[in-house]
């Protein structure tokens, strides 16, 4: 028997922008349970607004790691960790957490820390942290969330090519489905199952990353059409 996948979302006929300001123009989008999709294009491309109209759809059910993590710096790593499983718990198990944190809560972050290189600075103010730390930080507190859907905005920028690498099949394996963001082609292609490139306020391609030819990802960069 053929196993059917869920659609998770489905668009049709949808545009989005800001007030009078259309970023993306009316297009048609299904994204199925079980894809690694990368969103691919040039800056201002409509990634992002992508991006955040997704997760305004279902935000109970996903790992979201943005461009800007916005930590908390005066606040540990563990406890901005921490912060992205405050949905699974009651106000007074978070609140006891935020001035005690208990030794259950502790192993389950220093378990995500670890993951991602990070449990040496488990008790450290994240405005000590590097850029790439903090990036890290971020998309810890997203695992922490126990979704398994997850979007990403550049959530490996900040890091160099190996860690990125690595922390792209790290997001992978954690999570069931993955829509990301990615500047870095070649980690778009090595990571993802399914390539949208947006370019103009439209879907240019939308197709399996095996297939996707170089004419195709150098036509969605090239700058003969841009605004």
């Amino acid at each position: 028997m053929t196993k059917t996948c869920q659609p998770l979302f489905r668009l049709e006929n949808e545009s989005l922008g800001y007030g009078d300001h259309q970023v993306l123009q009316p297009f048609d989008l299904t994204v199925n349970q079980g894809e690694k999709i990368a969103l691919i294009g040039q800056s201002g491309s409509g990634k992002s607004t992508l991006l955040r109209h997704l997760r305004s759809l279902s935000p109970d059910i996903i790992a979201w790691c943005p461009q800007d993590p916005g930590l908390v710096p005066m606040l540990s790593t563990f406890h901005n960790t921490y912060a992205g499983s405050l949905g699974q718990y009651s106000l007074f198990y978070n609140l006891l957490n935020l001035v005690f944190p208990q030794k259950k809560a502790i192993a389950d972050v220093r378990d995500i820390l670890m993951l991602l290189g990070l449990s040496e600075y488990l008790s450290k103010p994240v405005s000590q942290l590097s850029g790439g730390q903090m990036q890290r930080v971020g998309l810890a507190r997203a695992m922490a969330s126990g979704q398994s859907l997850f979007l990403g905005d550049e959530p490996v920028s900040a890091v160099d090519e190996y860690q990125a690498k690595e922390l792209m099949r790290l997001i992978s394996e954690k999570h069931d489905t993955c829509i990301v963001a990615l500047h870095d082609i070649e980690l778009a292609l090595a990571f993802a199952t399914r390539i949208i490139g947006l370019k103009d306020g439209q879907i240019m391609i939308d197709q399996s990353a095996e297939t996707i030819s170089s004419e195709q990802i150098t036509a969605l960069y090239s700058a003969d059409n841009e605004d």
